[in-house]
Parts: C-alpha cells; sequence; structure tokens
C-alpha cells in the first residue's frame, strides 16, 4: 500500500477510538464506581502525553524513520486500549490514555511531518478528511456495539485489534515511507539560525504553534459547545441542535474533501488565507442577535473555512521555518493543537458557566480575530 493510501488509512483507524471517550464513560465510570468528573483525569493525562509526544517528534524523526515510527507508535495505541478495556480501577484507565495519547501524538506529528514534505495540497486534506471521517465513524461504531450489549470492555478490545491490524500493515511497509537527507544547503542555514539567535523567521515559527493552538481550539469549541449555544441560547429544539452539529463535523469533512483540490490548482498559501478570513465571519453569525438559523448557517460556515486551514497550515510549514526545521516545527504545531483543542474549550466553558450559552459567539468570535492577527504575524515573520 502506497504511503498516501496508508495515511489516510492510519489516521481514520487512531480517530476511531480517539472520538468515542465521550460516549463510553458513563458505561466505565459506572463500572469503576468513579463520578462522572473524574473524566477530568483521564482528559489531562491524555493531553500533556499528546502535547508532549508530538513536540518531542520533530526531533525524533531527525533520527529514526517515519516508517518504524509510525509502525511503534500505533503499537502503543493498540496496547494502551487493551490495557483499559482490561482495567480494574482508574489508575490503570488513566495510565492507558496517556500512553494512547502518546502514540497518538506520534503518529499525528509523523503523518504532518511527513505530508509537509511529500504530498500535495489535495492530498494534505484528504488525509485530514480520513480523520474527520473517522471521527464520524467513531462514535456511530461504538453506539451500535453498545446498543448490541457488547459493553464498553469488548468495545475496548475491537478498537484495539483494529488499530493491531493497521499496525501489522505499517510495520509491513514500513520501508516504503521514503524521507530524503536535508539537503545541505538547509542544514547550512539552520546552524547558522541557531548561532544568530532569535530571527524573524523564528518568530514565524512561533506565530504558527499559537495559530494552530487557537485555530484547533475554535474548531473544538464550536463542535464540543454548539449544542448548548443553539438550545440554550438560541432556543432551537434539541432535535434541530443536534443535527446542526452533526452537519458542523460533516462540513468540516467536505470542506476537506472538496477544498483540497481547489488549493492545489489555485495555490495553499491563497486558499488558506482566504480560509482564516472565513472563519471569525462564522463566528459573527454566531455572535449576533437574531433567529436561530443565522446561527446555524454561522456554524456552517466556520465549519467549512475552518476545515482546509490546520492541513494547509501543516503544508505550508516549511514556507515559515525553512525546509531544515520544517519537521520539528510540524511537531510543535501538534503539541500546540493538542494543548489548545483542550484549553480553549475548557475555557470557553466555564465563560458560559459564569454568563450564558449566548457567550460562545461573542468567544468565539474575539478567538477568531486573534487567529486572524496570529495568521497575519506568521506570514509576515516568514516573509
Amino acid at each position: 500500500m502506497p504511503p498516501f493510501a496508508l495515511s489516510c488509512l492510519t489516521y481514520l483507524g487512531i480517530a476511531l477510538p480517539g472520538s468515542t471517550l465521550g460516549i463510553l464513560w458513563p458505561s466505565m465510570r459506572i463500572s469503576l464506581h468513579e463520578p462522572v468528573a473524574a473524566l477530568g483525569i483521564v482528559l489531562a493525562a491524555g493531553v500533556a502525553a499528546s502535547a508532549a509526544s508530538s513536540a518531542a517528534t520533530g526531533r525524533i524523526l531527525a533520527r529514526v524513520p517515519a516508517g518504524p515510527l509510525l509502525a511503534a507508535a500505533s503499537a502503543l495505541v493498540a496496547g494502551a486500549l487493551a490495557v483499559e478495556a482490561l482495567a480494574p480501577a482508574l489508575w490503570l484507565i488513566a495510565i492507558g490514555s496517556a500512553v494512547f495519547s502518546t502514540g497518538f501524538g506520534a503518529i499525528d506529528a509523523a503523518l504532518n511531518a511527513y505530508a509537509a514534505g511529500h504530498f500535495g495540497a489535495r492530498q494534505v486534506t484528504w488525509m485530514h478528511a480520513g480523520y474527520g471521517l473517522g471521527a464520524t465513524l467513531g462514535p456511530l461504531l461504538v453506539t451500535a456495539l453498545l446498543a448490541a450489549g457488547a459493553g464498553w470492555r469488548w468495545t475496548m478490545a475491537a478498537m484495539s485489534f483494529a488499530v493491531a491490524a493497521i499496525t501489522v500493515m505499517l510495520a509491513a511497509a514500513r520501508h516504503r515511507w521514503k524521507v530524503p537527507a536535508a539537503p545541505a544547503a538547509a542544514k547550512e542555514n539552520t546552524a547558522s539560525a541557531e548561532r544568530s539567535g532569535p530571527s524573524p523567521r523564528r518568530h514565524a515559527i512561533l506565530a504558527g504553534v499559537v495559530f494552530t493552538g487557537v485555530e484547533t481550539g475554535v474548531e473544538s469549541a464550536a463542535g464540543i459547545w454548539g449544542y448548548v449555544f443553539l438550545t440554550g441560547g438560541r432556543g432551537l429544539p434539541a432535535a434541530v441542535a443536534g443535527i446542526a452539529v452533526s452537519a458542523y463535523w460533516l462540513m468540516m469533512f467536505a470542506g476537506r474533501a472538496v477544498l483540497g483540490p481547489v488549493a492545489e490548482r489555485a495555490g495553499a498559501s491563497r486558499v488558506l488565507a482566504l480560509a482564516v478570513a472565513g472563519v471569525p465571519a462564522g463566528a459573527l453569525l454566531m455572535a449576533v442577535p437574531g433567529p436561530g438559523l443565522v446561527a446555524v448557517a454561522g456554524m456552517m460556515l466556520l465549519g467549512l473555512a475552518a476545515a482546509p486551514v490546520f492541513p494547509l497550515l501543516t503544508l505550508t510549514t516549511a514556507d515559515r521555518s525553512g525546509e531544515g526545521g520544517a519537521t520539528a516545527a510540524v511537531g510543535l504545531q501538534m503539541a500546540a493543537s493538542a494543548v489548545g483543542s483542550f484549553a480553549l474549550p475548557a475555557g470557553i466553558g466555564l465563560v458560559i458557566g459564569a454568563v450564558s450559552a449566548r457567550a460562545l459567539g461573542p468567544a468565539l468570535l474575539a478567538l477568531a480575530l486573534a487567529m486572524c492577527g496570529v495568521y497575519w504575524l506568521a506570514v509576515r515573520g516568514a516573509g
């Protein structure tokens, strides 16, 4: 199997269990005799491990080829799911979450680093669309298994087997991931930059890392709090709000599938800039007072605009970091993504609790505008 197809399959495979903890937790916490809030311990362990793993992977790839690293990381994910399926207590679930996220972070960073150097705009966005498809199918699969009486332990075991099958394929194809050595000129430029201290390019890398954290936080917050916002803040019926949230994730998937080829023809940087500008436009429709359907339209626009941002930002990393530092920069961006997708929705949740569900719109608008400002700094620093 060629690396592109294997990348899509791997991303889809790790997204299946990655999107199901919220559905499994009610059954898990009753079985383990834990309160609902104990999920925070599991999530905190996972986020910390994922961020550390993603940041370190950029440096590891300089010494270890992508193929063996991906196979080893996938084995960690499969093993962690197996451990969690047998876990008798919360502490082992938390350890399993940390191991799972270590493998997940390494796969995320390694796939994106490889894609940034070997794939075009269409392939990168389709790879991320594969993740979106897996994140959509995961909850459906888990819901079906639980409804059939499988229980959370057997459900986790089934997902462990699925990831183990992908691990076997990654191990068999480990030599197909060709990563050429960085050109001598790039290495020379990197060494020179390290000797000369902070530079505009380093500022561009930092801006790209901050941008990634804010952008993924906006994506996650809109999906996590969208239902509460539409029902409690805009008065929509529960069924309509549920469909709207599903449609939001569908727009993320469709946007990546459709806008990838557009970016390949029109240019990744141009489509990325337009997409970044579209995110606050969608947030504005969610923030302004008006009928609930206007807020729904805003969510759809935000989802469509945000869809290609993360993959195209990864693709253009070398424009900001230089060829020699692209792999490490991608790793840092993946770490920022893990932190942002957890911290910003949590912070917005506190705001919603203190004010009202309507606060989601203005909060997303403020973050989206800040995101645009950081993007401008990143582009300016790379120029």
